[in-house]
């Protein structure tokens, strides 16, 4: 009751400065939903299956048997849990009410059901593991609900992205040299494509391997009539045309080189963790990616896709995939198609190199998100924000294309930021970590990129870790290891719904939703970092208008003790209101205003002269 208390407190202390919109700085109309750009949206990324259960009669996905035969078990983090996409379309009003503009999907493919080796199988509830590209996996329902749930979605202004896979399908193949499944990688070096073992002889590397022209590549796959020259690959007895569209089913189309070690060359020849490798350098798998994704443009009208392992796939097949899905999307009258690749790396560099060598349009943001922990989880200066945007002039477009760079703290694989905060605090008190984790929530919102809210992060979702451990049930769960958390900012647990607009972080995300979505600075302004240090304290950083009508001030206090400082601004910046916390109505003087900051607390103010 005391840390109820507390809590209550905090919340009440920590809205209690926030000023409504002046009347003589009204908020801009937003955009219609297909007008706005990708940096104007702000991304609510659910996992159906443990989202909403809108229809018991799929749990099982039509399977019969018990959960190694249906995937079904929701007392397990494992295994299918019941959500589907009827159940995420009901409750597209909270949603709404978060104030998320655009849906991105996990992956709602057919799937394996449950793969992994015996005592240690788990099931593809998550996605991932497609054997069917065609089609809605049965669990999460059928077609016809997927169009339901994007009218459903257009209709309330909200964008639906699709989750793609095109680096591996489910784990199908097995090779002959290995029954347990367990090949280590064999080399282009020393398994050349054309011939089985050793140096010499008639290899064929030149082309595949992704460095020479279109041409010579077709020319060698039309030479390339074996697909065993590092293993011998084989369909297991009943699997032989699992997959769709039926050509994935030909062992020709992988890389068939054993398990990735995810550096050099097994990076993007390997398979991930024993899925599939797809060989995307062949020509006819670039050209089937490409009508199976250009289909469900076509028939869904969908808003975007998120690309799943995109540094696992050579930078010639995205060279050709992005363009051409711009271009169907485009033809379905869709202007602002969004594509954002996963380059899990916490180094700019290394994420710009996929914008301009690969022609990504934008990857998802690791470098912030890692950043973020490290300052308002674990103490680092604020030197280490100001590092990672002085590098935004590496993407391909400069500035301009990292302000739509997909940002976020934590997601599904990695863990919550609000574990990361705990992890990193162990005896911090419950009222602490609310702080902290709303601070890092405010940097999300206010700065560059355009946000992504792990779905449950705005009912103070926290977890033990990453992957099974970070992807707790919405609706009540059976799992025991997930109905032991301590949620924050809340006293409910997962053991019972958690759909509460009342909640400690459903208040603090929507109000931040609200700010950035009601002030068009934030929603895709530039951004000039004012102020940092190498230590806990002050980061601030100005946001401008894209039509020249003004400064926004967000200021941070990543430290526990208070905040008074000066901070840069633009000259003409003299007068000033609070949207956030206090802001002094005058400038100290021309380019320099006072803010006051309480501990991990922020300010938001906006310059008067628009």
């Amino acid at each position: 009751m005391r840390a109820a208390a507390m809590v209550k407190a905090t919340l009440a202390a920590a809205f209690c400065a926030m000023a409504p919109f002046p009347m003589a700085a009204a908020p801009t109309p937003a955009p219609a939903y297909l007008d706005r750009t990708p940096e104007q949206e702000i991304v609510y990324f659910v996992l159906p299956d443990r989202f909403e259960n809108g229809d018991r009669s799929n749990d099982r996905g039509g399977l019969s048997g018990g959960r190694l035969q249906t995937g079904f078990d929701p007392a397990h983090k494992g295994f299918y849990h019941g959500g589907d996409l009827k159940g995420l379309t009901r409750r597209l009003d909270y949603v709404a009410a978060l104030g998320a503009t655009a849906i991105w999907l996990g992956p709602v493919y057919r799937n394996k059901p449950v793969q992994g080796p015996p005592g240690q199988e788990s099931a593809g509830y998550h996605g991932y593991w497609i054997t069917d590209f065609t089609d809605v996996d049965p669990h999460f329902g059928t077609k016809g609900d997927l169009h339901a749930l994007v009218d459903a979605a257009h209709a309330r202004g909200i964008k639906v992205y699709l989750d793609i896979i095109t680096n591996h399908t489910a784990d199908v193949i097995r090779y002959r040299e290995c029954p347990n499944n367990d090949c280590a990688y064999r080399s282009l070096a020393d398994y050349p494509f054309g011939r089985r073992g050793g140096a010499g002889g008639a290899a064929i590397n030149d082309g595949f391997e992704g460095l020479g022209a279109a041409a010579q590549r077709t020319g060698n796959f039309a030479r390339l009539a074996r697909p065993d020259y590092a293993y011998t690959p084989y369909l297991p007895k009943g699997e032989e045309r699992v997959k769709k569209p039926d050509w994935l089913n030909d062992p020709i189309y992988y890389h068939n080189r054993g398990n990735s070690t995810f550096a050099g060359e097994s990076a993007t020849q390997g398979d991930f963790a024993g899925l599939d490798d797809l060989f995307t350098e062949n020509p006819r798998v670039v050209d089937g990616f490409i009508e199976i994704y250009g289909k469900w443009i076509d028939d869904f009208g969908i808003d975007g896709f998120r690309i799943d392992t995109a540094r696992h796939v050579n930078p010639e097949f995205w060279q050709a995939f992005v363009p051409a899905m711009q271009a169907r999307a485009k033809a379905r009258g869709i202007p602002n198609f969004h594509i954002f690749g996963e380059v899990f790396d916490p180094d700019p560099g290394t994420l710009a190199r996929f914008t301009k060598v690969d022609r990504y349009p934008a990857v998802l943001d690791f470098a912030l998100a890692f950043a973020t922990v490290d300052v308002v989880a674990k103490g680092a200066g604020t030197d280490r924000l100001a590092r990672v945007f002085a590098a935004d002039p590496l993407y391909e477009g400069g500035e301009a294309a990292a302000r739509r760079l997909p940002t976020f703290n934590g997601n599904h694989d990695a863990g919550r930021f609000a574990f990361f905060v705990r992890q990193a605090n162990p005896n911090a008190s419950e009222e602490e970590v609310l702080k902290r984790v709303i601070l890092g929530n405010a940097i999300l919102f206010l700065s560059r990129g355009t946000p992504v809210v792990y779905y449950g992060d705005e009912q103070g979702f926290a977890g033990d870790g990453g992957d099974q451990d970070a992807r707790q049930d919405m609706f009540a769960s059976q799992v025991a290891s997930y109905n032991d958390d301590r949620l924050v900012g809340s006293s409910a647990t997962t053991a019972q719904a958690n759909f509460d607009t009342g909640s400690a972080m459903f208040r603090a995300i929507a109000e931040l939703a609200r700010i950035r979505r009601d002030d068009p600075a934030l929603r895709d302004g530039e951004q000039v970092v004012r102020a940092y240090g190498d230590k806990p304290g002050l980061f601030a950083l100005s946001r401008r208008a894209p039509s020249g009508g003004g400064e926004t001030l967000a200021a941070f206090n990543t430290g526990t003790s208070p905040v008074s400082a000066q901070v840069l601004v633009d000259t003409g910046s003299a007068h000033w209101v609070g949207v956030h916390g206090r802001c002094a109505p005058a400038a100290s003087a021309p380019g320099s205003y006072r803010v006051e900051i309480p501990p991990l607390g922020f300010v938001v103010c906006r310059s008067a002269a628009r």
